[in-house]
């Protein structure tokens, strides 16, 4: 009766040992075979049908056919297929040495490489605009930004309307009045435009009644004496140097974005949009065609003289501009190369008294625009694409010299309202525009991390 137990413990153990170890060769490959290749699958990749393929087959079949449907039942798939993770580490483990296998095999084939680069390269295009991807991205804050697109969109609407129903008073700007017309209030705003310092003779002005004509006739000697008493000889000097090109152009010369946009609208237009599309070619356009009195500004504001002096000085050679020294272009290059939205910040920021929050939002798209230009550079680097860097360069190049001659062009027929729109739309609402592309290219990166 004592050895009843002990036999029964050795008939049971066997029993027990039975189930793994007639499990294991139950699961055979087959079981996990792709239905293109008919072989054990490799980075098995299921579709919103449920089927499973290899990855290399879902490529071959996407390169050879062109059709986002399923090899076996025709179904389409949405979005962008991702590898079955749990699937392929259950294979991995179960099957090493076949999986280990048909990697080699894989990477020995060109034609599988080359069908794998392209379908990953379709995948990266198409995850911003995924239907999936859109509802996932609502869900983790994404639309947020959409949200706030919208919101702004109408707030436009109401400004860009009420900007036309005030469009009679970019008309009455003194950089369209001839100074002769001058009244004695707007010689004192056309005086107390050219610095904070001006403030300071805004009453003796004004005591003087010194409208355009009057002003006209004023030399340096009248303007040292009293009653206007200009002791500063660096202010007195702006003050005649301006006047010198009051009555060059016969108006006043623009001083600030609007100004300068009343009296050239389609020029504004087009640097706005080129310095975003392209900020060197507009850059370049500046220095050939715009020298004197938008480039020579521009590269004085961003790269200055550190010189000692005064501020007085530097307000004087705001408008006697001479040409840059070599320090200065050395510096201009550097950043003109590798930070050329950096310019337009620097640009901005020096104008921020004057354009309070307009330079704000094109400081905040200054740097939106630096960080998409690193992503696209940092896709060309991981993907091996540097040698297509010239073919894109000049493709770009192209594609933006053939849409300034469309415009230049076709630019007297475009209602001035379209362009107002335009140029509203490209100053305030393309930093929005960039947040939310800034955020899909961060997303994109997550993902392919992952």
């Amino acid at each position: 009766m004592e050895e009843s137990p002990q036999n029964d413990l050795n008939t049971m153990s066997p029993e027990e040992d039975d189930p793994p170890k007639s499990t294991s060769p139950q699961i055979s490959v087959n079981e996990f075979s792709c239905h293109c290749c008919y072989d054990i699958l490799v980075n098995p990749t299921t579709l919103n049908c449920g089927h499973s393929f290899c990855r290399h087959c879902l490529a071959l079949w996407w390169v050879s056919s062109k059709k986002t449907e399923c090899p076996e039942c025709r179904e389409k798939w949405e979005g962008f297929p991702k590898v079955n993770i749990l699937l392929r580490d259950a294979i991995e483990k179960l099957f090493p040495d076949a999986i280990k296998m048909r990697f080699e095999d894989i990477q020995q084939n060109n034609d599988i490489v080359q069908s794998l680069a392209a379908f990953q390269k379709y995948g990266n295009d198409q995850i911003p605009i995924a239907p999936n991807a859109g509802r996932a991205h609502q869900q983790r804050g994404g639309g947020f930004f959409s949200g706030v697109l919208t919101a702004l969109t109408g707030v436009a609407v109401v400004l860009l309307v009420y900007h036309w129903s005030s469009r009679e008073s970019e008309h009455d700007l003194l950089v369209h009045k001839p100074v002769t017309k001058w009244t004695a209030e707007e010689v004192v705003l056309w005086l107390e435009q050219l610095g904070p310092w001006a403030s300071l003779y805004r009453d003796r002005f004004l005591s003087e009644r010194v409208n355009g004509r009057l002003l006209l006739t004023l030399t340096e000697e009248e303007f040292s004496r009293a009653p206007y008493t200009i002791e500063n000889s660096s202010h007195r000097r702006a003050i005649l140097m301006e006047l010198e090109r009051v009555k060059a152009l016969g108006v006043k010369p623009p001083q600030n974005l609007w100004e300068y946009k009343a009296v050239n609208p389609g020029r504004s237009l087009f640097l706005l949009y080129a310095l975003k599309s392209s900020p060197r070619l507009g850059l370049l356009y500046l220095y050939l065609f715009d020298y004197t009195d938008t480039f020579l500004p521009f590269i004085h504001t961003i790269c200055p003289l550190q010189e000692d002096g005064s501020g007085e000085d530097i307000l004087t050679k705001l408008l006697d501009l001479r040409e840059p020294t070599w320090k200065q272009w050395r510096e201009f290059l550097v950043k003109y190369s590798f930070l050329p939205y950096q310019l337009m910040a620097e640009f901005a920021w020096d104008w921020l008294e004057v354009h309070y929050w307009t330079s704000r939002f094109l400081i905040v798209n200054a740097m939106l625009l630096s960080v998409l230009e690193l992503f696209s550079f940092w896709r060309i680097w991981s993907r091996s694409e540097l040698k297509t860097v010239p073919q894109r360069m000049w493709s770009h190049f192209w594609k933006v010299s053939t849409q300034g001659l469309f415009v230049a062009m076709f630019w007297p027929l475009i209602p001035q309202f379209i362009c107002n729109c335009l140029f509203y739309w490209a100053l305030y609402f393309n930093p929005i525009i960039n947040i939310d592309l800034v955020v899909k290219e961060v997303r994109r990166l997550e993902t392919q991390v992952l």
